[in-house]
């Protein structure tokens, strides 16, 4: 039987320099993928339904993977800090 051992590691928010700096810098960045996850969207729907009406099946599909990738990664970047306090524990800010 395998025991695991707590190696009493446990978060320290004043350790390093520049954490709060980081967080700042990183919640900055949110807006930008998010715009550029819209920006995307609307790309992927425009080449979707142009594809779909010149019945170009190819380009229709890629209209098709983009916008749903693009959607997959709006949702994730909005629940970046939902997820990672809920998987981790941690209270962020």
């Amino acid at each position: 039987m395998i025991f695991l051992q707590d190696p009493g590691v446990t978060p320290n928010t004043d350790g390093l320099p520049g954490l709060e700096a980081l967080r700042h810098m990183v919640g900055a960045l949110q807006p930008f993928g998010l715009v550029v996850c819209v920006a995307v969207l609307i790309v992927s729907a425009a080449a979707w339904a142009l594809g779909s009406i010149n019945g170009n099946a190819g380009y229709a599909s890629k209209g098709k993977f983009g916008f749903l990738v693009a959607l997959g990664a709006t949702i994730l970047i909005s629940s970046a800090n939902a997820l990672v306090r809920f998987f981790s524990g941690i209270q962020i800010g």
